[in-house]
This record gives structure tokens, sequence and C-alpha cells, in this order.
């Protein structure tokens, strides 16, 4: 159960994407101690909202353009040389270098450009109008007010002493108390003129971002919803932004950028308040006019116990964590789509009608082969819902020969070595098959089948109709469903004796010329499922595109 500051039980809700669980923000009206937010929100890693917990500053009343606050900041550091942000895509203020290029400027300039904007909208205070009246334009300066912003400017850096120019505003801050004990790794300085978004992105920090004038709109997902948002690839210079803009997202370039508002939550900070927002988790900050604001960043207690040494595992450990994750996902999404036929899967040259039979009988033959075996088998082994679907997977098999007006008698089908090399050869065309759960007829009645029923079902079909269970195996089984028959396999693994376990696999594999091969050929197509969902992992949560594995399968 998570808990909030107070002790109370935190509300919970469902990312229905991942399968993931995620907070609602909740709000306080007064920060906690050091100690409970330590042990609160931050151990958790979920955001909160704190009302008035930058409100004692001196900053919030000394730094007001509305009550002379631009004359201060430019009396105070006006000499002081920044780099600010230049858009050509105001008022948002994408993380790419691309987009965007730094400017460099006295922050007096700055301060008049945000005076001039201040006429501009008739908002100014008497002084800051006069103020600004009798200030000349930059000369040649080709920027407007919209289109430049102040951004992550340093007031503090742990390690870039050197560049911290605007330290002498760290004396109007204080340190919130519920950071008390932090080693800080930097505190920032935000400011606007006109109103302005910064692109969806996380930061690898916990991040306290503090209003110390105006308003900022917050909008927040967790990571678990990074597939909806389409993270920049990874190796690239803005890997921790959002490639798509989700005002008006187009959904047939990002599809599943339509479910990113099911994950977001908004919170609204007031001068004086506060939010945490945790590392890792994706925001898109809204700033009206004239907006300051300062934010701490500090790193995560889990990111300062990681050793180095460590990370090739946790990669690999997280990797096949999202692995699994996304391959239950496939077995279980439901599709848009109409049941397809299998028929890619099917070797038409290899299956014929049945065994022993014509086309013409091909349902004669079946139901007398399941007559004759009910009077070999006892009831309790093969009851009427597990005859039933004996009946529909040799139909399933016999009907598709019959499709395409195939007419010759079920021939050996035993894998060989022959047959092996070209799955091995022929990944493309694995990867490209069906992977979802409601598309493929075979998995779709191996999933709705008990575990122990689809066991009585695959021993009468080794004992009687072996070429069928052959041909079903070798040229009918696709990924998922093969993904499907092995996880029905763990299950039939953990309601058997040894003796019953190691009965049933004898029997199974003993309906195969070669037992080896068809193990391969299963285990082969399990793993084929296992790299499309590796490879959805990559694009979902990496932003990497590949379309085939570097090794045999």
């Amino acid at each position: 159960m998570v808990l909030s500051f107070d002790g109370s039980p935190a509300s919970i809700g469902m990312n229905m994407s991942t399968g993931c669980e995620f907070p609602t923000i909740q709000t306080f009206e007064r920060a906690p101690s050091a100690a409970d937010f330590e042990s609160g929100g931050e151990l958790t890693n979920f955001p909160a909202v704190f009302r008035g917990c930058a409100s004692d500053w001196e900053a919030c009343s000394k730094w007001n353009p509305f009550s002379n606050g631009l004359d201060y900041l430019e009396e105070r550091a006006g000499s002081v040389e920044v780099e600010a942000m230049l858009s050509r895509t105001a008022p948002i203020f994408n993380g790419d270098i691309r987009s965007h290029e730094r400017v460099s400027m006295p922050f007096s300039d700055f301060i008049r450009l945000c005076k001039q904007h201040m006429i501009s909208k008739e908002k100014g205070s008497g002084v800051d109008a006069k103020s600004a009246s009798l200030t000349p334009p930059l000369p040649q300066d080709p920027t407007t007010p919209g289109q430049i912003y102040l951004a992550q400017f340093p007031i503090l850096n742990d390690e870039k002493e050197e560049k911290v120019q605007l330290k002498i505003l760290r004396q109007d801050l204080q340190t919130p108390s519920l950071l008390g004990g932090k080693s800080l790794s930097s505190i920032n300085f935000w400011m606007n003129s006109a109103q302005a978004r910064s692109s969806t992105h996380y930061d690898p920090h916990h991040n306290l971002l503090c209003v110390v004038s105006g308003c900022k709109k917050v909008v927040l997902w967790p990571p678990s919803a990074s597939p909806s948002l389409y993270p920049m690839p990874i190796y690239g210079e803005a890997s921790n932004h959002s490639s798509v803009g989700l005002d008006n997202p187009n959904l047939s370039d990002y599809p599943r950028a339509e479910l990113s508002l099911q994950f977001s939550q908004e919170v609204t900070l007031n001068a004086g308040d506060a939010v945490f927002i945790p590392e890792g988790w994706f925001h898109q900050v809204d700033s009206d006019e004239l907006t300051i604001a300062v934010n701490f960043w500090w790193q995560s207690n889990i990111m300062s116990n990681m050793p180095e040494h460590m990370d090739s595992y946790y990669l690999r450990r997280i990797t096949r964590r999202l692995i699994d994750r996304e391959m239950s996902l496939l077995v279980s999404k439901p599709s848009s789509t109409l049941l397809k036929q299998p028929s890619e899967h099917l070797d038409q040259c290899k299956i014929g009608q049945t065994e022993g039979g014509d086309g013409n009988s091909s349902n004669q033959s079946i139901e007398k082969g399941i007559s004759t075996l009910r009077e070999k088998t006892p009831l309790h082994d093969l009851d009427p819902s597990a005859s039933h679907a004996l009946h529909d997977l040799i139909s399933l098999v016999h009907d598709h020969v019959n499709a395409v007006g195939t007419s010759r008698e079920l021939q050996h089908t035993s894998p060989s070595s022959s047959d092996i090399a070209p799955e091995r050869d022929s990944s493309k065309i694995l990867v490209n098959a069906l992977s979802s759960l409601e598309d493929d007829r075979v998995a779709h009645m191996l999933w709705n089948l008990e575990a122990s029923k689809l066991r009585d079902v695959l021993l009468a079909m080794a004992r009687y109709f072996p070429r069928t269970l052959e041909a079903l195996i070798i040229h009918m089984l696709s990924p998922v469903a093969a993904e499907v028959l092995t996880q029905k396999f763990d299950e039939i693994d953990q309601q058997s004796g040894e003796e019953d376990r190691s009965q049933f696999y004898r029997e199974f594999y003993g309906a195969f010329d070669d037992e080896s091969a068809a193990m391969d050929i299963i285990l082969t197509r399990k793993e084929t499922f296992a790299f499309q969902a590796f490879k959805n992992v990559l694009d979902k949560y990496l932003g990497v595109h590949i379309t085939s594995p570097t090794t045999n399968l």
C-alpha cells in the first residue's frame, strides 16, 4: 500500500497499457518534515504539491515583476552574461537543440525585453512602465520577447561552480525545509516574458519546482506511460524528451499518443507553491506571462547507491522484465481486427487431408477417429469439452488444407534438419507473423483450453492423430501460438507429478520422428515471439527501431 505523508492511503490508478499502478498526485497545505518527505514521496517516487512552500522567501516579494521586481533584478544582476533560449516555434520551447538556439546577452537586456512585453500588454506598474519607456530598444536585436526564454540558468551548481553567474540571487532564497540534509546538484533560475511551454520531458534528478512569481501549469506522466509519449531515441542528444506534440498529435504516425491523456495529471502552481517531480516522471510546463521560478535538483538515493559495475546486470534485468511484461500484453491484448486464418504458417506441400482419407471424407474421418478414441479412453481422461476442442483443432488443420484444394493424403511430415534451417534463416518472416492472440486461431484455441484439458487433447492427438499433430506444430504454430503453448506446458508441469510430466512429454514428442527437431521448432518460434516483444520494448521505451535480430534465433 502507498502511504501519503500523513500516513493515510494514497489513491492509486492503473496504467492499462502496461499494467502498472500509478499514484494520484496529492496536495498538501503545509510542507512535511525532511524525514517524512524522504520516507514518503521521495522513497516511493510519487509527485506531490506543497502550497506555500516558498511563500516566505524574500524573492517572492523582491522579484515580483508587478512590484518593481524587474528593476530589482536588473540592479542586482544586470551585468551578468546569461544564455537564453531562442525558439522559432514559440510559445513552445523544445529541448532538442535542433529546434532552438542559445543567445548570449547581458541579464539587463533580457530584463528590458520583459519590460517591453509589459508595455505591449499594458500590464506594467507605473514604475516599471516608466523605466521601460526610458530604455532604448535593443540595437539590431532580431528577437522578440515571445521568442526568448531564460531556462535552467544556474544559481548553484556543485560540479561547475565557475558557471554560476546568478549566485548573487541565492541570498533571496531559502532551501525548503523538506530538503534538509540533501546534497543539492543545482539550483536553477527560470524566467519568461511571454507565455511559454516546455516540451514534454523527464529529468535524471529529483526536482522540486518552486514558483516565485506568476503561475505554472504542470502536466505529469509516470515513467510507465513512456510508450504513449514516444521518447526520443536513447542515443540522441534529446533522449529525455517526447517526440510528439500532445495538443494535436498525428495519430497516424503516433497511434499510442491517443492514450497519453489517460495517464496524465495536471497541477497548478501559484507564487509560493512547489511541486515535487520525481526522477523519470515526464512533465510539460506551461508558464503564464512574466513567470519566475526556481528549481532544486538532487540525485535520488536509488541512483546514488547504484554501483557502476552493476550497470550491465541492471540493464539486462530491467530489459528482461520489460520484455516479459510486453509478452504478456501481446498475449492478452484484444485485437480490433477479425480473427484471421493462420494460413501463412501452413506448408501446403507437406499436409494432406486426413490420416488415411480423402478430401470428401475429412469430417467423417475425424468423427470416426474421435469415436474410436472415446471407446479406448476413459471418460475422465477426455471429457466432452476436451473432445470438442480435439475436434476443433483437427478440423482446423484439415479445413486449411481444404481451403487451398489440397487432396493428397497427410504425408509423413516429421521435421528434419533441412526443415529447421529455413526457420532460422527466415526470421524476418516469423517476426512479421501474427503476434496478437486474437489474430491467431491456433493460439486463441490453445489459450482458451484449461491446461489439464489441453494435456488430454495433445495426448489424444499424439496417440491417434500423430500426423495431424505434426502438421499443427510444424506448419501452423505461429510465434504467439508457440508462446501460449509453452505457457500451458508450464501450467501442466505445475499440476503434474514428476512421473506424469515425464510420461506426457515422452508421448507428446514421441509423435515426431525427430523429437529434438520438433522441440527446436517450438523454442525457435517462442524466441521469435520474444524478439517481437523486445522490438516493442526498444520502440516504446528507448525510441529505437530495429528490423531483424543480430543473431539467429
